[in-house]
């Protein structure tokens, strides 16, 4: 039988998917706010605190996978490398994205604003065409959903192509 993931392994990553789903659509309506000059603190902040327990996350999982292993891949095939490859990059991105968001706070109207309690400092309409860390942050929101997919997709595929049971592998396990 294959072996499973950790039960906490398992729980950080649905908690991590929760987490971005819900950081993408508060970011997603920040950005919309910040167009129409109606960004909040609380939207900054909600979404900043999804994003930190989104990196959080991340750590604590790296961190577990040192203390309780992980599966071995199952086999070694180019697509087995490229499977190793997108968990790769899927890791640097999850670190990369929330780094990048607190880079362009700090490098932005947005932490004057964050600092003072003060929405009427809040960038509006344009207010990070300057923001480098801003660009990146964007960009990799958009390599995050290209990753995710084709992971979703390989899951996919050993489900109901290969039917190899892989999935089994990232659901909880009772004792």
């Amino acid at each position: 039988m294959m072996k499973h993931y950790s039960n906490r392994m398992v729980l950080i990553h649905w908690l991590t998917l929760a987490l971005l789903v819900a950081a993408w659509f508060l970011g997603d309506s920040l950005a919309e706010a910040t167009d129409d000059s109606n960004a909040t603190i609380s939207g900054y902040l909600v979404h900043g605190l999804a994003g930190g327990a989104v990196f959080l996350l991340t750590v604590a999982r790296l961190f577990f996978r040192s203390k309780d292993g992980v599966p071995a891949p199952i086999g070694d095939s180019p697509m087995d490398k490229l499977a190793k490859g997108v968990h790769h990059l899927l890791y640097t991105v999850l670190f990369v994205l929330p780094v990048s968001g607190m880079i362009t706070i700090v490098t932005s109207d947005a932490g004057k604003a964050l600092l003072s309690g003060d929405a009427s400092l809040l960038p509006k309409d344009g207010g990070y065409d300057e923001v480098f860390a801003h660009e990146a942050h964007e960009f990799m929101v958009n390599v995050l959903i290209v990753v995710v997919v084709v992971h979703v997709l390989g899951a996919l595929k050993h489900q109901f192509i290969m039917k190899d049971g892989l999935m089994e592998r990232m659901l909880p396990r009772r004792k």
